[in-house]
């Protein structure tokens, strides 16, 4: 098979791929080719300026109506307007001379009013000592024990009943173990240990508060918790970078196992909708060929197709992941097939124009699910120096484009005429498969053979499809026939309508001997003849 080919169908600069403020880092097209740290400055930015614009806005409003309402009760109001003031500084006056009073006798008053309130307070006091007391247990046991003994694993924030009691049970099952993991992860830690559990137990115990908030919101908390605690292992417990990044990761693992069901395709979104949307245009590219993409795979080698399937079974396994940071070794696993399918048929490393079409190759065959979902839950939720160097940040990177390419996969993009393109998507027609003439002599003849049955199948569907519609159209015939013979019948028969008259008489017998008709001749007599 010949890969080489004059046109390059998909070119993406390196450039294009950065930050569009000129940082250095990742951009993402889910935040307008932005980093994560740009787009959440242009957001507070735009967010401060709504603030203000709607706070300018309130207090016009307010001045225009105060006005309004002066100058409509300016005539009949005077009098009134003056008074009131006066009595509301009155008011004023008074209550504050009744509350320095107040403060000024309060000990002498409680004093007095002790009998009055004694067994209030009796009952009072020994709930506070009880209260005291346990307060002080707790405390002595929090400075002595560590944080993570405090709390069994399962001692976690009450959730809402899930759908189905078995995806309830196996959540549970992988909450614990990721608890236990966890916990023996900060025991290496110490001390700092202990005040990452406390901060990730309240940053829990506040998301829980703040679910009806939206996602956006709900994002935005989820990375300052992330910058916050980053910093503080930095400068207040002097962590070095590689154990910082390590404890970022486990946090990350820890939160968004628990939070999960809860941000991953929110019904206030409509992320869902996004999911079906490109995964109806994917099928109706199913069509596209590598040929069109000019993707430097050639899938006949045995090597090149399984890292193909290889590529294809990450992308979709990056949907039964909860951790953002799973869903993008996912996404690495998958591009580092593809570099190596590459590798192998061109016998040379790959560069990054051969890797987006191939990685777009890949989305269009395997089709993932919830493909949009999963890039807002990793954009969302994932730690936001995940996405802005590394590799990881560079194939999710990719992978954003290759999406955006396909919703926006049109005619000339793969060079076909627009008429050609039309018939492929409504599924009128499938282009021609390679003829075995233009095969390369190495090509295994299972493999010939095989795209020649593909062929015969292709025109026997062909055949079929004509011989369905030409049976529909004889059908057709057959009625409108059926119908016209039916009405010109009916013509004729309302034009001559069929008349039966009543039965004659019967005609008595001429040798019959009760013969009642005078009117027959008499009957003939022999008569001779001589000679």
């Amino acid at each position: 098979m010949s890969l080489k080919s004059e046109r390059r169908g998909i070119h993406v600069d390196q450039s294009e791929l950065l930050c569009k403020k000129g940082c250095g880092y990742y951009g993402n097209p889910a935040w307008q080719g932005f980093c994560s740290k740009c787009w959440r400055e242009e957001y507070h930015k735009a967010r401060q300026k709504q603030i203000q614009e709607d706070w300018e806005l309130a207090e016009r409003l307010q001045r225009e109506e105060e006005e309004a309402f002066a100058s409509s009760h300016s005539t009949q109001g005077a009098q009134s307007l003056t008074f009131s003031k006066f009595e509301e500084k009155k008011t004023n006056e008074k209550t504050r001379k009744v509350t320095t009073v107040k403060k000024f006798f309060s000990a002498s008053s409680r004093t007095g009013a002790k009998k009055v309130a004694q067994e209030k307070n009796l009952k009072q006091g020994q709930l506070g000592r009880e209260r005291n007391a346990d307060n002080i247990l707790r405390d002595l046991k929090e400075i002595f024990t560590p944080s993570w003994e405090l709390a069994s694993p399962t001692e976690e924030i009450q959730e809402a009943k899930a759908p189905s009691p078995s995806i309830n049970r196996q959540a549970s099952i992988e909450t614990d173990r990721v608890s236990k993991e966890f916990i023996e992860f900060l025991k290496t830690y110490h001390k700092p240990g202990q005040d990452i559990y406390k901060q990730c137990k309240m940053f829990l115990e506040a998301m829980h508060h703040k679910r009806e908030l939206s996602i956006e919101e709900q994002s935005e908390c989820a990375q300052d918790f992330y910058q916050n605690v980053a910093e503080k292992l930095q400068t207040r417990w002097k962590v070095s970078p590689e154990r910082v990044e390590k404890a970022m990761d486990q946090i990350e693992k820890y939160i968004m196992t628990r939070l999960y069901k809860y941000v991953f395709c929110p019904e206030t979104t409509d992320d869902e909708k996004k999911d079906l949307v490109v995964q109806k245009r994917i099928r109706a590219l199913h069509w596209v060929t590598p040929q069109m993409l000019c993707v430097p795979v050639n899938e006949d080698i045995p090597e090149v197709s399984d890292m193909v399937v290889k590529a294809i079974t990450d992308i979709i396994e990056m949907d039964s992941k909860r951790v953002p940071r799973d869903k993008l070794a996912c996404i690495t696993k998958c591009s580092k097939h593809i570099f190596n399918a590459i590798k192998i048929t061109k016998n040379e490393p790959a560069s990054a124009d051969d890797f987006l079409p191939t990685l777009i190759y890949i989305v269009l065959k395997g089709n993932p699910p919830r493909l949009q979902s999963n890039i807002q839950y990793i954009t969302r939720f994932c730690n936001p120096s995940r996405l802005m160097t590394g590799e990881d940040g560079y194939y999710f990177t990719n992978l954003c484009c290759a999406v955006a390419f396909i919703e926006k996969l049109d005619a000339q993009s793969l060079n076909l005429s627009q008429e050609d393109f039309d018939r492929y998507m409504s599924g009128q027609t499938s282009p021609k498969k390679q003829e075995s003439e233009n095969w390369s002599p190495d090509v295994c003849l299972g493999v010939k053979q095989m795209y020649k049955n593909l062929d015969l199948l292709s025109q026997l569907n062909e055949r079929q499809e004509r011989i369905v519609s030409e049976a529909k159209k004889l059908e057709r015939d057959l009625i409108d026939w059926t119908d016209g013979i039916t009405k010109e019948v009916q013509d004729i028969v309302e034009k001559y309508p069929l008349e039966i008259k009543p039965k004659n008489q019967a005609l008595a017998a001429i040798d019959s001997e009760n013969v009642e008709n005078d009117k027959l001749p008499p009957p003939l007599q022999p008569q001779v003849y001589a000679g």
